[in-house]
């Protein structure tokens, strides 16, 4: 029997009940419990994304594992050009040990790894990391609850009906104002912060969140996958989840590096 609009969202909010306080504590604390669940979160995306197109050796999923511990690993001792060369090695040597599926096993494993290791790098700084990963990690749940919440109020228009046809342009609005409302008050927590270039920067980061989104909902409709996985519920799996965030960090990472002494210092 499906789920009804009531259900749904009390599993959604159980399920976000749970996930938010361990994901903030985590972000808190930095260090190796935040690349603990880094390295979580990337290997369910991982076991999800190998698995899209059919069964997978259990050699590739330790191999991608591998992977992307190795580069977290290689991020935490400081070694940060080794970190990303070392996970360009591995997927490329994954996508020739799958030859028949090259590029979706290379690209996989640095469309998840890639993120994971620049929130590691952006988390480094003991305080200015620890605010501007809560500050994104912020906006990209404000960015969600309000595209969902203003979707289903007020409907309307589709964005991109072919891909995702659940998706409308009040969701989007919707998500970007969430966002820099979201993105506004979290920036006011450090006083040295311009709190209104913030909220700027986080209606961008909501449309680029679901840019994300909707590359993992072209990817599913492709192999004919209605969710990645039944890990969370109300939710599917971590990659459902988690898809924006995906897009969202080098996003930050490049504003980071550019633009950093001018919009966070």
């Amino acid at each position: 029997m499906p789920k009804t609009g009531a259900s749904s969202l009390l599993l959604r909010v159980i399920s976000a009940a749970i996930m938010l306080p361990l994901a903030i504590l985590a972000t808190w604390l930095g260090e190796w419990p935040f690349a603990a669940l880094a390295f979580l979160a990337g290997s369910m995306m991982l076991h999800e994304w190998l698995r899209m197109p059919g069964p997978y050796a259990r050699s590739l999923l330790a191999g991608s594992l591998l992977g992307l511990a190795g580069s977290l690993l290689l991020v935490m001792f400081k070694h940060h050009n080794f970190a990303m060369g070392f996970l360009l090695l591995v997927a490329v040597a994954l996508g020739l040990y799958m030859r028949h599926r090259f590029l979706w096993h290379t690209v996989g494993l640095l469309y998840i790894g890639l993120p994971c290791l620049l929130l590691l790098w952006l988390r480094e700084d003991s305080e200015q990391g620890q605010h501007l990963v809560f500050w994104l990690l912020c906006v990209i749940w404000a960015t969600d609850t309000g595209a969902y919440f203003a979707g289903r109020a007020i409907g309307g228009p589709k964005l991109i009906p072919s891909i995702s046809p659940n998706k409308t342009w009040a969701g989007l609005g919707g998500g970007m104002a969430c966002a820099a409302l979201v993105g506004w008050l979290v920036a006011r927590i450090d006083p040295g912060w311009p709190a209104p270039a913030l909220a700027l920067l986080a209606a961008l980061v909501a449309v680029v969140s679901q840019a994300g989104d909707f590359f993992e909902s072209g990817v599913k409709r492709h192999f004919g996958v209605k969710d990645t996985g039944t890990l969370i519920p109300g939710h599917g799996g971590a990659l459902d989840r988690l898809d924006g965030l995906l897009f969202a960090v080098p996003f930050v990472t490049l504003i980071y590096i550019l633009w950093g002494d001018l919009i966070w210092l």
